[in-house]
């Protein structure tokens, strides 16, 4: 008479085992894999905005000096 329990080898254990650690590090390996791919994502966003911003900077900055000389400002005037 058996008692209903599935009778497994030491290799079937080895092997489900190892199985189960190589599933379960392949998936922390993507977890990882993804956190790294939005963080790069976003560091990449953020230096774009800044570019941008810096450009903006420069053109109105670019404007204001151009307005102010069109408008017969001196340079040693109050500023």
């Amino acid at each position: 008479m058996t008692d209903g329990r599935d009778h497994l080898s030491r290799g079937e254990i080895t092997k489900d085992a190892l199985q189960a650690g190589a599933q379960a590090a392949s998936h922390t390996v993507g977890e990882v894999a993804t956190i790294i791919t939005r963080a790069v994502g976003d560091v990449a966003a953020a230096v774009g905005g800044l570019a941008t911003e810096l450009f903006e900077i420069r053109d109105s900055s670019r404007r204001a000096s151009s307005d102010h000389h069109d408008a017969g400002g001196d340079a040693g005037g109050d500023e």
